[in-house]
């Protein structure tokens, strides 16, 4: 088999870089360990910056999103029994965010290749990035996979690693040519899905001497909400009484009382970290989205870094393919890591000032106080925050 990029990864990052390179008639295949039923499985964010929301818009998959998605246009502290709404629309000239499930996103985009013909292949076993960097000019990297037990070999010019945090593409990369940066919190997050109606039109993101607790959507009827836990917590330990009488327990009391609860149609406990790895790419190899960093997800960034990164790595190629513009390829990795660092800068602040990280009463909880009270009593500090969230600027290759 021969393509011009071959992407590892057919998760929203992969299946968006393949939608935008195919519009540009860039050939690309796109190799899945897993089965599509198992991508589609997986319960992710929900809340898009806005240019992710314009490069879906791009890609030709934003119909449904457009239809169904809820843009919001503020989002909301809550702490000292009170609330305070954050103008995100107010506050950036217009910019907004779109609530819009990553299952329905990675279900707009498998829909969309499926319709031009885009070769995706998935339970494809054992895949292995070769040849990645070579002193000849004429050499081109490959990849070997397994399917229905015969090993087959994928030429091509590049490799998309958009693998996730766990997969083959960084481990590809020998560990002497790259740098890991890393933050463990001691604390995870314990997220229930219901069929109920948000407790509010926006999201609540409280503070309380009792944990972090997070209202979140997937639509008008189906609600996502989180608290901090600590890492020794168990799902099962976790009836969903007890999740609910704890999270009432965080809000505001008239918060609490319009809170509707009922079934829980999920539960998972997920581990916060914060993770990059410098630099991005090894000779024709582009990290992408996990595979190359990690936030915590109290600043909504994860999916919509992913999709920075893929307009990075779409608009370099569509350089290299149109203009022979090679000489912009070392410029990938400086390029996402500017932003990349910004928003684990603006997740790392927002874990920091949201979050119990002491039994006691100690000065780094007067400073947490301290920072929120000032945030939220001055415009520039409501800036900043509305500013990140709705996401910065993409940056620019050139």
């Amino acid at each position: 088999m021969k393509t011009q990029v071959a992407i590892i990864g057919a998760g929203p990052s992969g299946l968006l870089l393949g939608q935008l390179l195919s519009r540009q008639g860039i050939d690309n295949v796109i190799l899945e360990r897993q089965s599509g039923e198992y991508v589609l499985g997986r319960i992710r964010a929900g809340v898009l910056e806005q240019g992710m929301v314009d490069l879906l818009r791009e890609a030709g998959v934003a119909e449904r999103m457009d239809a169904e998605g809820l843009p919001h246009d503020g989002v909301e502290l809550a702490f000292d029994n009170r609330r305070v709404r954050v103008d995100l629309a107010g506050l950036t000239g217009g910019k907004t965010v779109m609530v819009y499930g990553q299952t329905e996103v990675t279900r707009d985009l498998m829909a969309a290749r499926e319709a031009t013909g885009g070769t995706t292949i998935y339970e494809a076993a054992n895949v292995q990035p070769h040849g990645l960097e070579s002193d000849d000019p004429e050499a081109k990297p490959y990849v070997t996979f397994e399917k229905d037990g015969e090993t087959q070999r994928l030429d091509c010019d590049y490799v998309a690693g958009c693998d996730g945090f766990h997969g083959v593409s960084r481990r590809s990369i020998p560990a002497e040519r790259i740098k890991e940066f890393e933050r463990v919190y001691p604390f995870g997050w314990l997220g229930l899905l219901a069929d109920t109606p948000p407790v509010a039109d926006e999201l609540i993101y409280a503070r309380h001497e009792r944990g972090f607790a997070l209202c979140s959507m997937r639509s008008a009827t189906r609600s996502r909400y989180y608290l901090q836990v600590s890492l020794d917590e168990k799902v099962d330990d976790w009836s969903d009484a007890r999740f609910w009488e704890e999270l009432k327990r965080r809000l505001p009391e008239e918060t609490a009382r319009q809170l509707v609860t009922g079934p829980s149609l999920e539960k998972s406990i997920a581990p916060l970290r914060s993770f990059v790895v410098e630099p991005m790419q090894y000779g024709r190899l582009f990290l992408v989205g996990d595979a190359a960093h990690i936030v915590p997800p109290t600043g909504a960034k994860g999916l919509n870094l992913a999709a920075s990164d893929v307009n990075t790595l779409y608009r370099l190629l569509v350089k290299v393919y149109q203009e022979g513009r090679t000489d912009l390829i070392p410029r990938y990795s400086e390029t996402c890591l500017k932003r990349i660092w910004k928003a684990e800068r603006f997740s790392w602040w927002m874990t920091s000032m949201l979050h119990k990280f002491s039994e006691e009463e100690d000065f780094a909880t007067r400073m947490q106080q301290a920072e929120l009270d000032y945030v939220t009593s001055s415009e520039a500090g409501l800036t900043t925050i509305a500013e990140n969230y709705v996401g910065l600027p993409y940056e620019s290759l050139e």
